[in-house]
C-alpha cells in the first residue's frame, strides 16, 4: 500500500542564506567525500560507541524492579530482532508498547499533560508548525525586553530554525552545550543528535576555541579545551534573560519534564534566566514516572554507552517565585505521521541516535549529509513530514538497507521499511534516473530481459578474462560514470549460458551421498537473478549439495526475479510486476520447500511481499501462503539437512583458513549468526577466523552501490581491511549481491583471497571420491 505523501510545508523560518541554512544535498555530499579526516573521525567514533554500548548492555543489572508496562498495542509483525542482551530486548519491547499506547491516545494524553502542567503554574502553548512556535518565543522576548538567549541542547529548536529567526530580530543566541557551541562557532548545524560535533577531532576543536577565546588553546589537552568553554560560556549564563531547553520526556500524569545531560549546562539554562522555555515535540509524552524511568534506562545506554547520564532532572514548574516557565509543544507534521500507518512508529523515537551510530554510510559522509536537521536513519523518515519531501530526496539515496539501525533501536522502530517507503515517495515525485528507470522497466519483462542479457553476453566476449570483465581503467577515466563505477572494483563477466540452461540439462546426480535428514524431501530451487546471470557455478553448487543430501531438486521454469531490485530502488510498479510473476511461477512448484541461495530473495519473499501488496489483499494472501514454504540455503542445511560433524571435512583443504561475512539481512532479519559458522567449523571441519566487524555491511546495498558508488567504495574498503587482518584464504558469505561486490573489490586490489558462497564451499568440500553413506 503506498504510504500517504507528507504535505509540503512552507519554507523553514530563518531561511535566506544565513549560517543556519544547509547547502543543497549534492554540495554537502561532495564536500563530505572530499574531507578524508571526516571519515576517519566518524569511523573511530562508531567503533568506540559500539564497544561502549555493548559493554553497557552486558553490564545491565536485571534485578531492579521493572516499570509497570502498558498493554502492548497490536502490531502487524514482531519488532525487529535486537542486538544486545535479553534484558535490552525486554526493555525495548516494554517501552515500545508504552509509546504505542500514548500515540494511539495522543490527543487525550496531550490534554492531561497540559492540564497538569498549568496547574503547577506553567504556561503551555501548542504550536501547529515551526512558524507558530517561533512567533510565540519572539513575542515572549518582546514582552520581557529580552535581547540575549542561552540554550541547552534542543533538536526541536534546530527543526524550527529558531536561532536564525531570533538573530534576524536582533536577539543574540548562545549554545551552551559544548558540542552545540563548537558547531555554532563553526557556523554549522549539529551533525549528530546526541554528540553534535562528533565529526570533529580535538585539533579541529582547538582551532575553533582558539578563535573564540582570542588565544592559543592546546590541540591535545581536552581538559584545557573544556576549561576554555566553561569560562567563555559562564558570562552568557549570567547575562541571559531567556533560557531555552529541550525535553527527553513529558510525564502526562504530573505535567513534569525530564531532561538528561552530562555537562550541567542544562540546569543552569533552566534555572538562572528569569524566563525559561522548553521546546518539545508532542511525541515526547509518556504516561507516568515509571515509563519515564524505563526510558531513562534505555536512553543512556543507547545514546552514549553509559549506565546512566551524569544529570537527570525532573522539572515540575518554575524554579522559584517570580520566574516563568513556558512549554511549547510542537506538532509540525507529527500528527500527520501519526495518521500514516507505517510511519507512525517513528513517533516512538527517544532521540538516542543509535541508528546513526551503526550506519555504514553515516560513517562515510556524516550527519550533515545523512539527514537534514535530524541525522541518521530516523532523519530520513521524519524529514519529509517536518520539512517536505525535497529535503529528504537526496539523503535517502544513501541508505544501503542493511537493517542495522532496526537492531539497535531501543524502541523497535522499523526504520528500514520506513526509509524504503520514503524512497518510493521520492521516486513517485521525481522519477528515477533515466538509465536506472530503463533498466528496471526492461527487467520487469522476463523475456525481453533474457534476450537482452544473452545478447550482451555474446557482445562482451572479447572483454572476458576468466570470471571478470576487464575494463581499460585508463580509458575509463575519460568517462566519469564508468570511472565512478569501476575504478575500485572489477565488473563480473556475463557467462554465455546462464545457470537456468545448465540446470535444465544437468545429468542425474551420481556423486557421493551424505547422511542427511533432508533425504526424500522435494525442493524447488529459486536460482536468484544475480546467481543465474553472473554466477552459474554457484547455482550448480547449491543443487549438487542438495542432491548429495538426498533431496529431489526441481528448477521451476519461467522463474525470473523476486522484485527486490525495484523495491530497493523505490520503483514499486516494476517490483510488483516481478513479484507477481515470481509468485505465479513458484505456486506451481510441487515441493516441500522453495529454496534460494540468495538470502536477500528469501527476505523479500518472507517479509517484503506482505507490505508490497498491502493494497492488494488477494496477492498479499498468495504471498503469505508462498512464504510458508520459502527458506534460504543456510537455514535449510542447518535445520533440515542436519549433516553430522565432519561430514564434509577434508584433510589439507586448500580453502582454510576461512572467514565469514554476515550478509546484513541474513543476520539482522533472518537471525543467521551461529548457523553458518557451525556448518563451516563442524560440518566442513575448517579453521574459522572471526572477521572483525563481520556484521557491518560490505557496501553493496542494491541500487546504492550504483547511484552512490563513492559511499559503497569506502564501506567496501573498511570490509576488505578487516578481511586482511584475518589472514584468511577464503571469504564466505551467503548472498550473491555481497559476493558480486566483494569479488570485484578483491580483484581490483589484487588480494590473495577467494570469495565463495557457502554452497560453493560445501560443494568443493564434497569432493568426487567420498565414500557413500
Amino acid at each position: 500500500m503506498p504510504t500517504p505523501r507528507p504535505p509540503t510545508p512552507p519554507p523553514s523560518p530563518g531561511s535566506g542564506g544565513s549560517d543556519h541554512d544547509p547547502l543543497p544535498f549534492e554540495q554537502r555530499y561532495r564536500r563530505a567525500l572530499d574531507n578524508a579526516q571526516l571519515g576517519r573521525n566518524l569511523l573511530r567514533f562508531q567503533r568506540s560507541w559500539r564497544v561502549s554500548r555493548d559493554d553497557a548492555l552486558t553490564a545491565y543489572d536485571a534485578n531492579p524492579a521493572r516499570a509497570t508496562v502498558a498493554p502492548a498495542s497490536r502490531r502487524e509483525e514482531p519488532l525487529p530482532p535486537a542486538q544486545g542482551t535479553a534484558e535490552f530486548a525486554a526493555l525495548r519491547d516494554q517501552l515500545a508498547a508504552i509509546k504505542d499506547a500514548v500515540i494511539a491516545d495522543l490527543p487525550a494524553t496531550l490534554d492531561r499533560f497540559q492540564q497538569a502542567a498549568e496547574a503547577r503554574g506553567v504556561h503551555v502553548y501548542r504550536a501547529v508548525d515551526a512558524a507558530a512556535a517561533n512567533r510565540y518565543i519572539l513575542a515572549l522576548c518582546a514582552r520581557h525586553d529580552i535581547h540575549q538567549v542561552v540554550k541547552s541542547k534542543t533538536m526541536v529548536s534546530e527543526e524550527i530554525e529558531l536561532n536564525g529567526e531570533l538573530e534576524a530580530h536582533g536577539i543574540a543566541v548562545v549554545e551552551t552545550d559544548l558540542g552545540e557551541w563548537i558547531q555554532q562557532l563553526a557556523h554549522e548545524r549539529p551533525s549528530h543528535m546526541v554528540m553534535p560535533a562528533i565529526h570533529k577531532n580535538r585539533g579541529e576543536v582547538a582551532g575553533l576555541l582558539s578563535a573564540a577565546a582570542g588565544r592559543p588553546v592546546s590541540q591535545e589537552d581536552i581538559g584545557e579545551q573544556v576549561g576554555v568553554a566553561r569560562s567563555e560560556l559562564r558570562r552568557h549564563f549570567l547575562a541571559a534573560g531567556l533560557g531555552i531547553s529541550g525535553a527527553n520526556a513529558l510525564v502526562a500524569a504530573s505535567g513534569t519534564v525530564l531532561f538528561i545531560e552530562n555537562e550541567g549546562n542544562a540546569r543552569l539554562v533552566t534555572s538562572l534566566p528569569r524566563v525559561h522555555v522548553i521546546l518539545a515535540g508532542i511525541e515526547k509524552l509518556v504516561p507516568d514516572y515509571a515509563a519515564a524511568m524505563l526510558q531513562l534506562r534505555l536512553l543512556a545506554r543507547s545514546a552514549t554507552g553509559q549506565g546512566i547520564t551524569s544529570y537527570s532532572t525532573f522539572l515540575s514548574g518554575p524554579p522559584e517565585p517570580g520566574k516563568e516557565l513556558h512549554i511549547v509543544l510542537l506538532d509540525n507534521g507529527r500528527l500527520h505521521m501519526r495518521a500514516t500507518p507505517l510511519i507512525r512508529d517513528a513517533l516512538r523515537c527517544i532521540r538516542c541516535a543509535a541508528c546513526a551510530d551503526v550506519c555504514p554510510p553515516y560513517a562515510v559522509v556524516g550527519g550533515h549529509v545523512f539527514g537534514h536537521i535530524y541525522s541518521g536513519a530516523i532523519g530520513l523518515v521524519n524529514t519529509p513530514y517536518h520539512h517536505g519531501l525535497a529535503a529528504a530526496a537526496g539523503p535517502q539515496s544513501l541508505c544501503v538497507s542493511c537493517n542495522a539501525c532496526a537492531t539497535v533501536c531501543p524502541v523497535g522502530i522499523p526504520l528500514p521499511q520506513q526509509i524504503l517507503a520514503v524512497r518510493a515517495q521520492v521516486v513517485e515525485d521525481r522519477g528515477l534516473p533515466a538509465p536506472l528507470r530503463a533498466a528496471l522497466e526492461l527487467w520487469a519483462h522476463p523475456r525481453l530481459a533474457d534476450a537482452a542479457l544473452r545478447t550482451a553476453a555474446v557482445a562482451a566476449t572479447p572483454l572476458r578474462d576468466g570470471p571478470f570483465t576487464r575494463v581499460d581503467r585508463s580509458g575509463a577515466a575519460l568517462i566519469p560514470t564508468v570511472q565512478r563505477l569501476t575504478s575500485w572494483r572489477t565488473p563480473p563477466a556475463l557467462p554465455r549460458r546462464p545457470a537456468r540452461d545448465r540446470l535444465r540439462h544437468r545429468p542425474a546426480y551420481s556423486g557421493p551421498a551424505l547422511e542427511s535428514a533432508a533425504r526424500g524431501l522435494r525442493v524447488a530451487y529459486f536460482i536468484q537473478c544475480i546467481t543465474d546471470r553472473l554466477f552459474p557455478r554457484m547455482a550448480l553448487s547449491v543443487v549438487r549439495v542438495l542432491e548429495a543430501c538426498g533431496a529431489t531438486v526441481v528448477v521451476p521454469e519461467q522463474q525470473h526475479c523476486c522484485g527486490l531490485p525495484g523495491l530497493d530502488a523505490g520503483a514499486l510498479g516494476p517490483a510488483r510486476a516481478m513479484a507477481r510473476q515470481t509468485i505465479e511461477t513458484l505456486e506451481k512448484a510441487q515441493a516441500d520447500y522453495i529454496l534460494t541461495g540468495g538470502a536477500s530473495c528469501a527476505v523479500a519473499m518472507l517479509h517484503d511481499y506482505a507490505r508490497l501488496f498491502a493494497a492488494e489483499p488477494a496477492w498479499q494472501i498468495r504471498a503469505q501462503v508462498l512464504a510458508e514454504r520459502v527458506i534460504d540455503f543456510t537455514t535449510f542445511m542447518d535445520q533440515h539437512a542436519r549433516l553430522r560433524p565432519g561430514a564434509l571435512a577434508r584433510p589439507h583443504s586448500p580453502f582454510a583458513p576461512v572467514t565469514y561475512h554476515n550478509f546484513c539481512q541474513s543476520l539482522n532479519v533472518l537471525g543467521l549468526d551461529s548457523a553458518p559458522r557451525r556448518l563451516i567449523r563442524d560440518v566442513l571441519g575448517l579453521e574459522l577466523r572471526e572477521l572483525p566487524e563481520s556484521s557491518v555491511c560490505c557496501g553493496f546495498g542494491g541500487s546504492t552501490s550504483v547511484t552512490r558508488p563513492e559511499v559503497a567504495e569506502q564501506i567496501l574498503a573498511r570490509k576488505l581491511e578487516n578481511v586482511r587482518q584475518t589472514g584468511a584464504r577464503t571469504l564466505v558469505t551467503d548472498n550473491p549481491g555481497c559476493i558480486l561486490h566483494l569479488r570485484g573489490g578483491i580483484d581490483a586490489q589484487r588480494l590473495p583471497v577467494r570469495v565463495l558462497h557457502l554452497a560453493e564451499l560445501m560443494a568443493a568440500q564434497l569432493g568426487p571420491g567420498r565414500r557413500q553413506a
